[in-house]
């Protein structure tokens, strides 16, 4: 009878464990980030990656990358849509952050300030047109962080990238 008591109360206990609900909280917020940032560690003492290699979306960056040099022509960086896809195109803002960048516009880089993720998609591409200003320059940093817009917000942790341009 103790036996049968003892199963009971067992078989008991797992039927009503079991039968709890449990409400898992869904992410339902717009965010946007930077492929890269997400791939690779931050500079020591700086809250984004330095990417001294060309990105490939969704990989981290490996030694036998390219370099990024003034010969490079265009780098690619993918924005990634952290949420459902909407039903509409997004225009997503971003800026140069002039206190971080060492990079001159128009004599090392030449980049816009939005990109377009279009509906039902999770991404888009900035396109990061690299200058040769000529020989003597040295290494210079380009830093962009993203702004978002009215609906979608920048992801804080991931919303900032640097590229440097080298000259080899």
């Amino acid at each position: 009878m103790k036996r049968f008591s003892g199963l009971l109360l067992i078989f008991i206990s797992l039927f009503n464990f079991s039968c709890i609900e449990q409400d898992y909280p869904l992410f339902e917020d717009s965010l946007v980030e930077w492929d890269a940032t997400v791939m690779n560690n931050p500079v020591l003492g700086k809250d984004f990656p330095l990417l001294v290699r060309v990105p490939r979306p969704t990989f981290a960056l490996a030694p036998s990358d390219p370099l990024i040099t003034r010969r490079t022509g265009t780098v690619s960086l993918r924005v990634n849509f952290v949420s459902p896809q909407k039903g509409n195109d997004e225009i997503i803002s971003f800026r140069v952050v002039t206190d971080e960048t060492t990079a001159v516009p128009d004599v090392h880089y030449s980049v816009g300030g939005q990109v377009t993720i279009e509906a039902n998609s999770s991404f888009a591409d900035v396109q990061v047109q690299i200058l040769d200003p000529g020989p003597g320059t040295g290494s210079v940093d380009l830093v962009l962080e993203l702004l978002g817009n009215s609906v979608v917000r920048p992801s804080e942790k991931y919303k900032r990238i640097g590229i440097r341009i080298s000259q080899i």
